[in-house]
């Protein structure tokens, strides 16, 4: 399979994967009917409209913030799509393959309900006091795994993937 063809697949399979989770979780699940739900003593399940971007930043549900939001989103998708056309490291050609994938489904999201749906929420007690981590979602995950993934190629793979 060629490095292309692979981030490709990483990207449709990253957005199948979050959207079906936040459908299913919405529709079939009912997370805002059921509140909080507990699955570890470290994990639950809770709905959480991001309205802002990552971790919740610049949070303002105006339209003209959510259409500035969609345009800043589609512009780094066609760049990301660009320099993932001319990757050619595996590695980094499928790390760009999560994070358009995961952009994306957030991007249909914000289009969808006016927000990114956020459902996991990762949490510790240390001397009973509860620490919370920001609510994410799969389309989150992937993103930070392909950034993850792209500064391992950047700095430790061969040849190094650049930018275009």
């Amino acid at each position: 399979m060629t490095p292309l063809r692979a981030g490709i697949l990483a990207a449709m399979v990253t957005l199948v994967a979050d959207q079906a989770s936040k459908l299913w979780l919405l529709n079939v699940f009912d997370l805002a009917g059921r509140g909080a739900v507990r699955v570890t003593p470290f994990f639950d399940l809770v709905l959480a409209w991001n309205i802002g971007i990552s971790f919740g930043w610049l949070q303002n549900d105006s339209q003209a913030a959510q259409l500035a939001l969609m345009a800043v989103k589609g512009i780094a998708v066609v760049a990301l799509a660009i320099w993932m056309a001319r990757s050619h490291t595996m590695l980094a050609t499928i790390a760009l393959g999560l994070i358009i994938g995961g952009a994306i489904g957030n991007g249909i999201d914000r289009l969808a309900y006016g927000a990114v749906v956020d459902f996991a929420l990762l949490h510790i007690e240390i001397a009973g006091k509860t620490y919370n981590w920001y609510v994410f979602n799969l389309a989150d995950v992937s993103i930070v795994a392909g950034v993850a993934a792209l500064l391992y190629d950047s700095f430790l793979g061969v040849p190094a993937a650049k930018a275009p």
